[in-house]
């Protein structure tokens, strides 16, 4: 419905730029958090052009498509509720069980308002995880994943918090018949890329240092999401220039436009095969028509989907 999807895309531009404006604990927006944010250059940036999708910041059409899409895909039961059942099957069953628990238990929701709201996600809620999710080299996302894996909340992630969280990668490693990666070897690798204060723990101001911003997610990775955590150890240099290279300025940005790409072809491929079908459909209606010597093609069949 127009109407519905009009709000919709409303509600989750609202939701992103109060996660790209304020502070993790912030709830609400005053003047000088707006002053001090690019949002209203962003308002002129959409009242000036004319192709509102050239437009990424905030406004995206295409950002709204797949935070949409993606949870749609795991709000089976349509109640606009995600279970922890449901965030397990998140990105192909890539994050752990342990931090999905922690995700529910501990993980900031600034808009959250419900006394039961440990039991599921809300739409504003899943917004907040999948934003930190595929971009983790900003301060808000690695705040959000700090609180996760800060199991004792002393604003300390200790060794003793980091192997439970890795022992369960290496269980996952073994399972899937992977080349398993010691503790030790994987936290030396991030401890060298890092380089914290204090070598015996590490706290958030760690990850925010202008020179770790686009390595530091990747001990987040190794922590609880073996998907991307095995792309890291097996990615190629090549690439990885090129993304540093190309147009988009933030992972997200990237993996937007990719996901969106995704959807779009999905679409179209569904659309095709909804066309054929009901090709098929005019045709054995018309024999049949003919055969029963009656005029007309009648009406196609509904899409499958």
């Amino acid at each position: 419905m127009p109407s519905f999807k009009r709000n919709m895309l409303l509600l989750s531009s609202q939701e992103s730029f109060i996660l790209s404006i304020s502070v993790i604990r912030v709830e609400s927006l005053c003047v000088r958090f707006v002053r001090r944010s690019d949002l209203l250059d962003a308002f002129q940036q959409v009242d000036e052009e004319e192709d509102i999708n050239k437009v990424t910041r905030y406004f995206s059409y295409e950002h709204f498509y797949v935070l949409y899409c993606r949870f749609w895909e795991l709000d089976h039961d349509r109640d606009y509720r995600i279970t922890r059942e449901d965030l397990l099957k998140y990105s192909d069953h890539s994050l752990s069980h342990m931090i999905v628990d922690r995700i529910f238990d501990a993980a900031p929701r600034p808009f959250e308002k419900t006394e039961n709201f440990k039991d599921f996600l809300s739409y504003e809620d899943f917004i907040f995880f999948m934003l930190s999710e595929e971009d983790k080299s900003n301060e808000v996302s690695v705040r959000y994943w700090f609180t996760c894996v800060d199991v004792d909340g002393d604003g300390k992630l200790n060794n003793m918090e980091m192997r439970s969280f890795y022992a369960v990668q290496l269980h996952r490693m073994q399972c899937m018949g992977h080349e398993i990666v010691p503790f030790e070897d994987m936290l030396c690798q991030m401890m060298d890329m890092i380089k914290p204060a204090n070598p015996e723990y590490l706290v958030a101001e760690d990850f925010l240092q202008s020179e770790c911003s686009q390595v530091s997610g990747a001990l987040f990775d190794a922590l609880f999401n073996l998907n991307k955590y095995l792309m890291f150890e097996q990615r190629d240099p090549f690439v990885e220039r090129q993304k540093r290279e190309d147009e988009f300025g933030t992972d997200w940005d990237r993996f937007a436009c990719i996901d969106y790409n995704r959807l779009a072809m999905e679409e179209e491929a569904r659309e095709e095969e909804a066309m054929e079908i009901d090709w098929v459909t005019v045709d054995d209606k018309e024999e049949g028509d003919e055969f029963n010597g009656m005029g007309g093609l009648g009406s196609a069949s509904e899409a499958p989907f």
